[in-house]
């Protein structure tokens, strides 16, 4: 890790004008998250236009050159400020789209007013990632007039909605993203208090399974115990996903060994919630199974609701079936994979039909490299510690379209998350003291990399 780029006291210079900056970057947080920015297609598009703007008005304010891009889909923001003649460039990726809130009754406070409890900030897009977004303008703001690389910041509008339209930006805009080195802020750390690098994350297949075992349903006591119903034919097939054990039990996906981090059951436990007597599925370590084995979870199912219940065989039935995938799988031949397992154990001959809805390929990062070098430093200023690489079981496929069409550029994946933001759920929240140390360190890796280039 490199130990001369920066000075202590350039160091300590950018911790207290951050530190300066914390309440105005703050408010337009609070902003920004009262703007209910949902990319999904039941919700008013026109306030993720109006969040757009939003964020272009502050890249303004910074100076920055910037446009309102779209492309078939969300609006996305791209603006530009160069830097000292020869200095690299930094492109800063986040994006301003949020997931729905889900029933308002599962939060505590109202989702889209932002509030303080305990040092935490609550509300959707608080921390997802919306506080990305403040952190690369927390940066830009560090060093406001003193800018020591040329940095791009472009801000997505639909990365909660799959980013179908990121190939075509990237087709006609990628010339002005083109960077030295990509630094994703959208995902988190490892603790409070402990810094990370994201290095590794899995790919993702969704696929909706469909039942059919009759051409019309049927009285349940006229015909059952001779015609099989599609739930339970459903509820069959799903099953078979799995051992006993809970593994996974689709034949030829790949699977990886996660690194060695101190990471036990109890931790464990009291992150996911999971109760009392509820065991563990899987094998291996738990950050294996989190991070580099395959997982499908039923994330969705048409079958009739209890309260409106009959007795009758139901004619057909569907589900969607979410599967995270190891980093080095290809999401397509995952989908053949799982399509084949799922026709093969169709019960009772049901017949039974799989339909690709999204995927996306997973991420492994060549993490090392004076740029890497330079993040991990950052970090430890930032934190007073050390950051460790970690994987994230989640998915951000985009960042394959990044490494496709910028394969020179060393891509940091790194974010404001700690492991209860509760991201996409209820009483989603940002560790506020945490959120500072994120913008601390990236001003301080753009003042590393200005430095970097100069030695």
């Amino acid at each position: 890790m490199t130990d001369d780029a920066l000075t202590p006291d350039q160091i300590q210079q950018i911790r207290d004008r951050v530190a300066e900056l914390m309440p105005q970057v703050r408010a337009d947080l609070e902003e920004l998250v009262r703007i209910p920015s949902v990319s999904a297609t039941s919700f008013d598009q026109s306030q993720v236009a109006r969040s757009a703007e939003a964020v272009a008005e502050l890249l303004r304010r910074e100076g920055l050159e910037v446009d309102i891009v779209v492309e078939g889909g969300r609006p996305a923001v791209i603006g530009h400020l160069d830097g000292p003649e020869g200095a690299p460039t930094v492109t800063l990726y986040a994006h301003h789209d949020v997931q729905p809130p889900g029933d308002d009754a599962d939060w505590d406070t109202p989702p889209f007013e932002p509030t303080e409890r305990d040092g935490r900030l609550y509300g959707r897009g608080a921390a997802d990632d919306k506080a990305g977004v403040m952190a690369h303008v927390a940066a830009l703001r560090a060093h406001a007039g003193h800018l020591p690389v040329g940095v791009t910041v472009f801000v997505e509008g639909e990365e909660e909605f799959g980013s179908a339209s990121l190939p075509t930006i990237l087709e006609k805009h990628g010339h002005r993203l083109a960077a030295d080195a990509i630094v994703i802020a959208d995902s988190g750390n490892w603790a409070i208090g402990e810094p990370a690098l994201t290095t590794t994350l899995r790919g993702g297949v969704r696929a909706v399974v469909r039942v059919e075992t009759l051409d019309h349903s049927v009285h349940s006591g006229m015909f059952g115990g001779a015609a099989p119903d599609a739930v339970t034919a459903l509820v069959r097939l799903l099953a078979s996903l799995h051992d006993d054990g809970g593994n996974v039990a689709v034949q030829g996906l790949d699977e990886g060994t996660a690194a060695e981090l101190d990471y036990d059951e109890a931790r464990f436990r009291e992150e996911s919630g999971l109760l009392d007597g509820v065991e563990l599925i899987g094998s291996g370590s738990i950050l294996t199974r989190l991070w580099n084995k395959p997982s499908i979870t039923t994330i969705g199912i048409d079958v009739t609701s209890v309260d409106k219940a009959s007795n009758t065989l139901a004619a057909r039935a569907a589900a969607k079936v979410s599967m995270r995938l190891a980093p080095t799988q290809d999401p397509q031949a995952a989908f053949e994979l799982l399509r084949d397992h799922l026709l093969v154990h169709a019960p009772w001959g049901a017949k039974v039909t799989v339909d690709l809805e999204e995927h996306g390929s997973g991420f492994a990062a060549d993490a090392d490299g004076p740029v890497y070098d330079e993040a991990r430093a950052s970090f430890a200023d930032a934190w007073g510690t050390e950051p460790v690489d970690m994987g994230v079981g989640g998915s951000i496929p985009f960042i394959s379209d990044f490494v496709a069409r910028f394969p020179e550029a060393s891509i940091i994946v790194t974010g404001v998350e700690d492991p209860d933001t509760r991201a996409h759920g209820a009483n989603e929240s940002l560790h506020l003291a945490e959120f500072e140390k994120v913008c601390v360190a990236e001003a301080v890796f753009l003042a590393r990399l200005g430095a970097l280039q100069r030695r």
